[in-house]
């Protein structure tokens, strides 16, 4: 069955049991059994995309508004900004000729996968600790004596092996068996990713449940890192388990992206990465406090602070969201108020994915007690997804030039 993003419930034949599990998951936006129909229940998609398998059989796509090259632009950027991973003519991840999610991710993990290991696999070294009939590296003394009370042999060692299973080789890996699970990927893109799972072969599997194995960038895996990071967001984007109330887990074999978390990331990297060039500094995810107690907790999206990090100069929150037909959003704005407020700041900023007007602003009432005169202003923009890469982080830059211009405190 397909759904669209935030698209109108549709009315479809499912099994009691997987319709109650579906309800409790929170993959839809709404799970509810249809009261004209027997047996059918009514789907409604949220801001979540991509396609997902429930144990019953049943496979449920959702199709998001923005173009699937566009959504892959917003991904990829928002993992690593700084390299050239993307298509150089457009910016985009490579996703071929597929204009639906799971086909593009597959087809785009598979072309990242094959770079990396373009010069062979990447070998590197790992501790063990096993029984051995010889003594290799250095003994563990401590469980020698605990598991053969001192009997030789078999000894009891530790050494570091020189091997291609690695924390990243691993991920790929478990990066390209999650995909081949995965409902609509294509033949081709299939088998090339059967390649490349067989040329990982020596990595161990991960174990589903358990956190990823952490890796850390250096030179020696810095053709890995591309693939690794655009892996690390398919481990964490598929297979979710969900428990409804009162039965065992609901194993959903999918991928899912949320676009609420995408828009947001996207735009806060894009502005922190465009503030740089104005010499101001700027954290994602600042936390803080509304009140001075410190039980009400708030942690806008990104924080403009000067050059040296201290002094905060400006607030942005970005909504994946339409503005309404009066073009107004109160609670938005409501909560903007509430982070200049707590910083002290002259403006705060919102950034839409859609709006009637490029901007506005809306100066506060009672906040004019500035030297300037002027009262707190509360901007919103409205950034089109539909534009070309190149126009998206034009408008951004345009927002930070226009920010980094306003503030009268020194930014470096």
């Amino acid at each position: 069955m397909t759904l669209r993003e935030y698209g109108p419930a549709v009315s479809v034949p499912l099994g009691a049991e997987t319709g109650r599990a579906l309800a409790a998951s929170g993959i839809l936006q709404n799970a509810t059994p249809d009261p004209a129909r027997d047996g059918h229940w009514l789907l409604r998609a949220g801001s979540r995309v991509g396609v997902v398998r429930t144990p019953g059989g049943t496979v449920v796509r959702v199709v998001p508004k923005t173009p699937v090259s566009r959504l892959f632009f917003l991904l990829g950027f928002s993992l690593d900004p700084a390299r050239a991973w993307r298509d150089s003519r457009e910016g985009t991840v490579d996703i071929g000729a597929y204009d639906d999610v799971v086909p593009a991710l597959a087809h785009a993990v598979e072309r990242q996968v094959d770079a990396a290991l373009r010069q062979g696999v990447l070998q590197g070294y790992r501790e063990v600790e096993e029984s051995a009939t010889v003594v290799r590296g250095r003994l563990r003394e401590a469980e020698q004596i605990r598991r053969h009370f001192g009997r030789t042999p078999p000894v009891e060692i530790a050494y570091d092996a020189y091997t291609a299973d690695t924390a990243e080789n691993r991920i790929l890996r478990a990066a390209a068996e999650r995909l081949l699970r995965l409902p609509g990927v294509p033949g081709p893109v299939r088998r090339r990713l059967a390649h490349q799972r067989v040329r990982l072969a020596e990595a161990r599997p991960l174990i589903r449940g358990q956190e990823l194995p952490r890796w850390q960038p250096s030179r020696l895996n810095s053709r890995y890192q591309p693939a690794l990071r655009l892996a690390e967001a398919v481990l964490r984007g598929t297979s979710p388990e969900h428990r409804p109330a009162g039965s065992d887990p609901l194993a959903v074999d999918g991928f899912l992206l949320d676009m609420n978390k995408l828009f947001e990331d996207f735009v806060t990297v894009a502005l922190r990465e465009a503030f740089h060039e104005h010499g101001l500094t700027a954290r994602l995810q600042d936390p803080h406090h509304l009140d001075t107690a410190g039980l009400v907790r708030m942690r806008p999206d990104l924080v403009v602070r000067t050059g040296d990090g201290r002094t905060p100069v400006a607030v942005v929150d970005a909504k994946y969201k339409v503005e309404k037909a009066d073009g107004l959003l109160n609670a938005d704005l409501y909560q903007v108020l509430a982070y200049a407020t707590v910083l002290g700041l002259r403006e705060a900023h919102l950034v839409y994915a859609a709006g009637r007007q490029p901007e506005r602003f809306h100066e506060v009432r009672g906040t004019a007690g500035r030297p300037d005169g002027r009262g707190v202003r509360l901007y919103q923009h409205s950034l089109d997804l539909s534009r070309d890469p190149g126009q998206l982080l034009a408008a951004l830059r345009k927002v930070a030039g226009r920010l980094a211009e306003a503030t009268p405190l020194p930014r470096s």
